[in-house]
This record gives C-alpha cells, sequence and structure tokens, in this order.
C-alpha cells in the first residue's frame, strides 16, 4: 500500500489480542484500513491457547441453525453475524491460514495437530503479512468527543483513530488478560453492563461428595432439575472435587442453571446408562447371588469404583455388614434407584473467575447487529465475549468471537467516519 494511500485510509485501534480482537484486526486490516492493535500481555491469544485444554476447540462443524440453537442467551442478536461467518465458514478460513482441522465427537473441531498454538500462531502470521501494529500496551480509556469515537488512551501513550474496537474478553480466567477492563470502559462510554456472572463453570455441592474427590466417571447420564423440573439431560465424563462436582458434563450443565438466587437445582447421575432398569436388577440379581455370603459392603465390587461404594452403602441405608442373602426386594430395588438416580444438591456455581466463559456483558440492544458499532458512541465497536452473549460448549463460544470479530472489523473499516 503506497504511502498516500495510508494516509486516506480509516485508522482502527483494536483492544485486545484474544480471539475476537484478532479477528476483527485482521478483518479490518483486510478491508484496508491502519490497524493497532493493542495488547499487554507478550503473547497474543493467551485464553485462546488454554481452551479445549491446550487443544483448541476452534469452532462447530456447524450451520446457522445449529449455531442459534447452541445460544441460549441472546442468540437472535448474533443472527446477522452467524449468516455471514458459521462454523463451516471458521473451517474454511483456518485451513487457508494453513491449520489443518478435525471433526470429533458433537462435531467439535479442532487443529489436526491438537495444538491450539497452532491456531494463534496462523492469526499472528496473518496480522504480520497485514502489516498490523501489534503494541505492548494496556488500554485504559476511550477518547469520546462530542458522541463519536476518537481514539484510545493507553498506559504508554494515546492512539488517534477513526474507529475503536473493544474486545478485551469478559472477567473468567483473569490470570490471562480478562480484568473487566472492556466492561468499565463501556460503562464510562455510556453502556448499559448486565451482571457478570462464569458461564461452563464447576459446580458446589453442600458437602456431600467431599468423599468422592479425585473420583472421575466415564461414560454417565446427567440430568439436572430446576425446581425439581427436569431442564436437561447429557452423558459423558465428570469429576467430583473437593468443592462438588466437575468436568466436561458439569461445565455443559452449568449453562442451563442460571436462576440461583430463585430457584433450586440439583443434579441426578445414571451411574449405569448403558442398562435399564429391568438389565440392571437382572445384574444386581446376578451379583448379589455371587456374594450371597459376603457383608453387602463386599458385594458393589464387580459394580462401582472402590471410592464410590462406601457412600453407595451410606446413601442405600443398608447396614454395611448385612448378609447379601439377607437383602430384600425393597432394598434391592432402593439401591437400583441409587444407582440410576445418584443424587447431588448444588448449592451454586464456582467463582466468574473459575469459568470458561463469562455470562452478561455489554447489553445487545445498545450495540447494532449488523456491525457491533454502538449505538450510543459512533465509531465505537465491540467483538467476542465483552458482549452479553454465550453459549454452550463445543466450540460456540469462540465461533461468538469470530463471527463478531469478523463482524465489527469489517464495519470498522469500511464505514464513513
Amino acid at each position: 500500500m503506497s504511502s498516500e494511500k495510508r494516509m486516506m485510509s480509516k485508522r482502527v485501534v483494536v483492544i485486545g489480542g484474544g480471539a475476537a480482537g484478532m479477528m476483527a484486526a485482521i478483518t479490518a486490516a483486510e478491508q484496508g484500513a491502519v490497524v493497532t492493535l493493542l495488547e499487554p500481555n507478550e503473547r497474543l491469544g493467551k485464553k485462546l491457547n488454554i481452551t479445549g485444554k491446550g487443544r483448541c476447540n476452534v469452532t462447530n462443524n456447524a450451520d446457522l441453525q445449529t449455531l442459534m440453537a447452541n445460544v441460549p442467551k441472546n442468540g437472535k442478536f448474533l443472527y446477522s453475524a452467524f449468516s455471514r461467518f458459521d462454523g463451516r465458514d471458521a473451517m474454511a478460513y483456518f485451513e487457508r491460514l494453513g491449520v489443518p482441522l478435525k471433526t470429533e465427537r458433537g462435531n467439535r473441531v479442532f487443529p489436526v495437530s491438537d495444538r491450539s498454538f497452532d491456531i494463534s500462531a496462523a492469526l499472528e502470521r496473518r496480522l504480520k503479512a497485514l502489516r498490523v501494529s501489534i503494541v505492548r500496551d494496556r488500554a485504559v480509556s476511550l477518547d469520546i468527543e462530542e458522541g463519536k469515537v476518537r481514539g484510545a488512551i493507553g498506559e504508554r501513550q494515546s492512539y488517534p483513530a477513526d474507529a475503536v474496537i473493544l474486545a478485551t474478553g469478559g472477567v473468567s480466567y483473569p490470570a490471562t488478560g480478562s480484568t473487566g477492563e472492556g466492561h468499565r470502559m463501556a460503562a464510562e462510554a455510556g453502556h448499559t453492563v448486565t451482571p457478570l456472572r462464569g458461564s461452563l463453570v464447576p459446580l458446589r455441592d453442600f458437602g456431600a461428595c467431599r468423599p468422592l474427590q479425585g473420583l472421575s466417571l466415564r461414560n454417565v447420564g446427567l440430568t439436572v432439575f430446576e425446581n425439581d423440573k427436569k431442564i436437561y439431560t447429557d452423558f459423558g465424563e465428570l469429576l467430583f472435587t473437593h468443592f462438588g462436582v466437575s468436568g466436561p458434563l458439569i461445565l455443559s450443565a452449568s449453562a442451563h442453571m442460571r436462576h440461583f438466587d430463585k430457584k433450586a437445582y440439583r443434579l441426578e447421575i445414571d451411574l449405569k446408562p448403558a442398562l435399564d432398569e429391568q438389565q440392571l436388577d437382572k445384574r444386581l440379581l446376578s451379583d448379589f447371588t455371587k456374594y450371597a455370603n459376603s457383608d453387602f459392603c463386599n458385594a458393589l465390587n464387580d459394580l462401582l469404583p472402590q471410592k464410590l461404594i462406601p457412600v453407595m452403602v451410606e446413601w442405600s441405608e443398608i447396614l454395611p455388614h448385612e448378609k447379601v442373602h439377607d437383602l430384600t426386594k425393597e432394598q434391592r430395588r432402593g439401591l437400583l434407584q441409587l444407582l440410576k438416580h445418584f443424587p447431588v444438591a448444588i448449592a451454586g456455581p464456582c467463582p466468574v473467575t473459575d469459568a470458561i466463559v463469562t455470562s452478561g456483558g455489554v447489553k445487545v440492544s445498545e450495540i447494532d447487529p449488523k456491525t457491533m458499532e454502538s449505538k450510543i458512541v459512533k465509531g465505537l465497536y465491540f467483538a467476542g465475549e465483552l458482549i452479553d452473549v454465550d453459549a454452550y460448549t463445543g466450540g460456540f463460544n469462540l465461533q461468538i468471537a469470530w463471527a463478531t470479530g469478523r463482524a465489527a472489523g469489517e464495519a470498522a473499516a469500511c464505514e464513513t467516519p
């Protein structure tokens, strides 16, 4: 680009070098803007690099309707952004950047290498190829005059601009730089920030599960009840911890549990989902025949992990040293129900700092859904987790980052200053 053309180009400042910020900066630069990306961390994409346990669930191999169905909060706001850049568009984009991808269970998409760094490195290469200026500075405020953004003010210097894109993330994983500064700047600009809480977050129980700390269960069923109404079911893996429960099943379930201030939640774990009640009863009869002369506490070794047996014995209300051949049909029936409906009462979510994503953020009614531009301040745009949208697990939250970053970058670069 000639120096004369660069002088005529729109100046865009992107605040935040995460997934949404990098996509916004790349897109604005591709439209011919002169782009400055502000990021205080030494590395871009710090949170991106730890997603999916370091594998990076890039997106979901999904069409528009599937994407919309997996955004439980303010999904309609994303219709335009997803229409122009859905999961399959994101896959094609990253493969064009030289990252081979693969689709796994649940249409989750990962790099073939199983390395998050391949995604962040590909984005960094593209930023450099487009001559995006990456500045290690922390933005502290927006420069706004007469309802129009004039730039950003950092700790080190000021950055004049025709458009500013706020993409600072939420408040989860603060060690990666998601400290809520973007929400503060948005509020100072006149925006409403809805209450922030964790989504895709481990859950606290009332202490009953503490003896099971460290026990991981694979291939179990999970049902979530809200005030005794069934609201969610899933199948997979969970982990008992010192505070309650975690693991993929629990993180997914937590996204459906949004009203702890008003409603009670409990989980039921199906420890033997491959067997219906009749099949499980036959299995119990077989085991009880094998251990007929044993104490009940020694009769479950073939059925359950060792760590679970003392809790199961206690909760079954069958005396530990009662002989198996003395157990009644009603006692066996009670044990069967416990195996199929193992209860965990939930006290609440873990702190938002332990969450994978933040629920809450800049109010969507104050943002143009087509351009991600503020309806309050001309030339101010938003992208990613900063906005009051969040999705279930499976690559959907990163897809929000890609789609909103792309929409914001395109509009910021192209709209009339």
